[in-house]
């Protein structure tokens, strides 16, 4: 073979021109220096651009809008044009991306000159295609896709409130993978990272067919957060008697299915009869599947999947075989326990991504809110309904007798319920703070609970022994808290502190705590706060993590409604003077929670 016939030049995209001009590619491999004797044929294959055979999608190299497969450019035009020669590669953005979404990547603005100027400060967030992804059309669809920011801004994507840098991180590295683990630690956004790069995928068209996988406690977070991050997404969620989720397991046309892990395992012979074979399982708290031999963990590996995914803040609980067994899901026989620890990390390298807070620091406020609406256990609903149901009755019947403080006793009465069952000590919010403690404590760091009940905290105190519970409540004699205190702060296997709201809402400094929770929520915003800044204070190890527990479609939610409304009309009107020290409900608004009027309303009518 003449070295004439086989040039060491590699593919040239020649911006320049029009595609009409370019009749004809010629494609010759890279390195070779004319020391092969193979036919001509073989080595130098001519493409005609024109023909009708090719069936791929033209990128026209004009100032017209491009043609990608996958998003539009409503606003980014401009991205694929010339680029100034005063910029380097890097900066004008024709350098491959250095990480799973590049950073500092330059775009001219649109309707600018395209004259050089001072390169924009704001992060331009790049889909990096996979390591194994070799085919240079397949590595192209992700490299000609605008910056995440670009489709933030469209009214394709419009999103409730920007996400974080480290988020969109999150998304650009889960958009173009089969296999994935997103592995932030908890508060830092799991649900909206996955939820958004769903809706991307579905807008793409590369995704139908979804099933999500999650604790039941978690099943009415997940439809909130997609009312939320992607209104016009349509959810089911697998409920209901047999017969019914026979039903929905078999609708077509379905994109998006949540289900329990309980149900699943119920359903497995639903799911293979259907014959759905989904484009992406997510499993969220995956850590589920640790196990490999148990139901659970079989019932996952056997679905029809496409792509798999596994949400967890604690892919490595106890052992390396924890990590082993969730790959045994997204990608059978690629670990083994074996290996050593070197070869995993390498060979895991692409498929994981985890962010701590203390390494996003800067990318988060000082405090999170997390409102975590959890589902009522069977048992607490049924107690939680018939003693409603009864007890507005009685309200109605009492006529003029009727008081705030017979209000008042039903709320508490039904707050109580929320928290456990009377009858069978069930708890929705136990098995989330359940779940929550056991990433929080492998982690390494602390949590506090509040309640405005001690008898709630001494149930919460045994389930969760194993994280060495301490309490701190009026029960607790005053010579003895200061020591209670101190041993929370240094003993290591001292992962939670109960603490009742009148106890710990004063003259504390609880700094090294970086997740809170409110197990049940006080009448005041104000006393809230109180408690809550224990944790966050100047000096605080890091941003702290505020968990709001509530019931969902019960008096707690109502309550909540009540007083978010408040504290939002209170900071539009004073921003800067703090919350105000009365913004708990008033005499309307707690007759209000059961549509009941007060007594000299009623006379005086």
């Amino acid at each position: 073979m003449q070295s004439s016939q086989a040039s060491g030049a590699a593919i040239e995209f020649v911006t320049g021109l029009q595609l009409e001009e370019l009749t004809t590619v010629t494609l010759r491999a890279t390195g070779w220096q004319g020391t092969l004797e193979r036919p001509l044929e073989v080595d130098v294959q001519g493409w005609d651009l024109t023909s009708e055979a090719i069936k791929t999608a033209p990128i026209r190299l004009t100032s017209k809008r491009p043609k990608v497969v996958g998003f539009s450019f409503p606003e980014a035009v401009p991205l694929l044009s010339q680029p100034d020669p005063n910029l380097s590669s890097e900066q004008s953005g024709q350098g491959e991306p250095a990480s799973h979404a590049e950073q500092g990547s330059r775009a001219v603005a649109p309707g600018a000159s395209g004259k050089a100027g001072p390169p924009p400060k704001r992060k331009r967030t790049r889909i990096k295609p996979p390591v194994d992804l070799v085919k240079l059309e397949d590595r192209l669809y992700f490299v000609l896709q605008p910056p995440l920011e670009t489709l933030a801004a469209s009214s394709e994507l419009g999103f409730p409130f920007e996400p974080f840098p480290y988020q969109m991180d999150g998304i650009a590295f889960l958009f173009p993978r089969e296999t994935a683990i997103l592995a932030d630690e908890m508060g830092l956004g799991k649900t909206m990272q996955s939820i958004t790069t769903i809706r991307m995928l579905l807008l793409a068209g590369q995704l139908r067919n979804i099933l999500l996988v999650c604790p039941k406690p978690l099943v009415t977070n997940w439809v909130r957060e997609f009312s939320l991050w992607a209104p016009e997404i349509p959810v089911t969620v697998i409920e209901g008697d047999s017969a019914k989720r026979q039903f929905i397991w078999g609708q077509k046309g379905v994109p998006v299915r949540i289900a329990n892990y309980e149900l699943l395992m119920r359903d497995n012979a639903f799911i293979h009869d259907s014959g759905q074979h989904f484009d992406l399982v997510v499993l969220d708290e995956a850590q589920r599947i640790k196990n490999r031999n148990s139901t659970t963990a079989e019932t996952v590996r056997a679905l029809p999947r496409g792509r798999s995914w596994a949400l967890t803040g604690t892919p490595i609980e106890n052992s390396v075989e924890d990590l082993v067994n969730i790959f045994e899901f997204l990608a059978p026989g690629y670990l083994r326990t074996d290996m050593p620890l070197k070869t995993i990390s390498k060979a895991t390298r692409d498929h994981i991504l985890r962010r701590t807070k203390d390494k996003v620091l800067t990318d988060m406020p000082p405090k999170m809110y997390r409102d975590d609406q959890l589902d009522l256990t069977p048992a607490q609903n049924d107690s939680y309904r018939a003693a409603e149901d009864e007890g507005v009755v009685q309200l109605e019947d009492m006529g003029e007798t009727l008081t705030i403080q017979h209000v008042f006793e039903l709320v508490l009465r039904l707050k109580q319920i929320c928290n456990f069952d009377p009858a069978t000590g069930a708890s929705c919010k136990l098995q989330r703070l359940e779940a929550d403690m056991e990433e929080i404590a492998a982690s390494g760091k602390k949590a506090i609970v509040f309640s405005q009940w001690v008898e709630t905290l001494e149930k919460i105190a045994d389930p969760l022994d194993r994280f060495g519970p301490m309490q701190y409540h009026g029960r607790i004699p005053s010579k003895r808290r200061d020591s209670v205190i101190q041993q929370f702060k240094e003993d290591p296997s001292k992962h939670l502190i109960l603490m009742s709201y009148g106890a710990g809402s004063v003259g504390l400094n609880l700094q090294f705590c970086e997740y809170v929770f409110l197990f049940d929520r006080w009448w005041n915003p104000a006393i809230e706060d109180q408690a809550i800044n224990r944790a966050h204070r100047i000096g605080a190890a890091g941003a702290v993590t505020v968990s709001r527990m509530m019931a969902a479609g019960t008096i707690e939610e109502r309550i909540h409604d009540v007083l978010e409304q408040k504290r939002e009309l209170f900071n539009q009107l004073f921003a800067d003077t703090g919350v105000p020290k009365q913004t708990g409900l008033s005499r309307d608004e707690i007759f209000g929670l059961f549509n009941l009027a007060q007594p000299h309303k009623k006379h005086a009518a």
